[in-house]
């Protein structure tokens, strides 16, 4: 498989968590997003993704994109290890959680939306920062709310060990510290985070310990 990749995309960071986890070998295809204008946007990549965006992997004849279609492929094709769990109702849960994070809290702070508002309305770095902040603090507290009133929130997101939500939980803290947005207000994310921190395949898949890493 190969997986293209940036060391500091969210949502390349959480399928690089998945296939840690399932400890499924993998070569790194590097896309820097900010060179030359963005690598995404160059016709190799774009004949790989006509989206321009991280990750896309490529299984065989078969391409997939979008980190959260990565990783239920990778959960339908690779069902050893994981990241959902057996009954309908958790099922559903992770993927609520997942979701919250990669479909309603991210693409506010994706590089195409942050590139709009400063180069098209004028914003500067501490009202793009304001904007990034409010918008991360609004749904991490979405989070923080469905860990600290289920029961079913465990050492992570859904019980003891981790699942598809931890993966998208964790790159999104990442952001979060990288853009100065205090996470006091959000315990239970950080104690989910600081359990994720301690295993090899989140640590391998940090943005720091990837070889494109600045």
């Amino acid at each position: 498989m190969r997986l293209y990749t940036y060391f500091r995309s969210s949502a390349a960071y959480r399928v690089r968590i998945a296939l840690n986890l399932k400890a499924l070998p993998y070569e790194a295809v590097p896309v820097h997003l900010l060179r030359d204008g963005g690598e995404q946007l160059g016709a190799a990549f774009r004949a790989v993704n006509p989206g321009a965006l991280l990750p896309a992997l490529e299984d065989g004849d078969t391409t997939v994109t979008q980190s959260l279609a990565i990783m239920e492929y990778l959960e339908e094709r690779h069902p050893l290890v994981p990241l959902l769990p057996a009954d309908a109702a958790g099922r559903a849960r992770v993927r609520g959680l997942a979701m919250d994070i990669a479909c309603d809290t991210h693409p506010l702070g994706n590089l195409r939306v942050l590139k709009y508002l400063v180069h098209t309305l004028k914003l500067d770095e501490e009202a793009k920062l304001e904007w990034l902040r409010h918008w991360m603090g609004l749904g991490l507290a979405t989070v923080e709310e469905h860990l600290a009133r289920d029961v079913a929130t465990g050492r992570f997101c859904h019980g003891d060990t981790p699942s598809m939500a931890d993966c998208c939980l964790v790159p999104q803290v990442f952001n979060a510290r990288r853009f100065g947005l205090d996470l006091e207000s959000y315990p239970n994310i950080a104690r989910v985070d600081a359990n994720c921190a301690a295993l090899p395949a989140f640590q391998a898949a940090h943005p720091s310990a990837q070889p494109d890493a600045e």
